[in-house]
């Protein structure tokens, strides 16, 4: 389909299984490149990386042909990997769930500042905190007992 134009920037996040803090600050960058990797090879844009040790922020552009649901999954599966392939020692694992979050053309710059800032974003504040009001301000509704596993 050669004319078929897209711009579908989404905002993903997601936390390591029962947020705990396995996302180490010195190989984090390294972590984030791998997910860009993937993210390229299914011919999507990763614009920005970032996160917390429990938790990850992507902003994509999702291409054309690529369904959010399979890009999660490729994107969770493979970090995962790469984690376990090159630390066999640290425990590590994704949760189960993951948020995806459209994002207008006009607020990409906004999203881009706010993935850039986490640490300090996170100063007071808990993930579990900062998605709910991510699931709120895009007018979800959800069930304490199946968002957190």
């Amino acid at each position: 389909m050669p004319q078929s134009l897209v711009c579908l920037p989404v905002h993903f996040v997601f936390s390591t299984k029962g947020r705990e803090p396995w996302v180490h600050d010195e190989w984090a960058d390294r972590l984030y490149a791998y997910a860009g990797g993937v993210v390229h090879a299914e011919r999507c844009q990763l614009l920005i990386a970032g996160g917390m040790p429990d938790h990850v922020h992507l902003l994509v552009s999702v291409g054309r042909t690529t369904g959010v649901a399979d890009l999660m999954r490729l994107v969770k599966t493979n970090t995962s990997k790469w984690v376990h392939e090159t630390f066999p020692d640290h425990p590590f694992a994704w949760q189960n769930g993951y948020g995806a979050f459209a994002v207008g053309y006009d607020r990409i710059d906004t999203v881009r500042a706010y993935i850039a800032r986490q640490p300090e974003h996170h100063a007071g504040r808990s993930y579990q905190d900062e998605y709910r009001e991510l699931l709120g301000e895009h007018g979800l509704e959800w069930d304490e007992r199946y968002v957190w596993d």
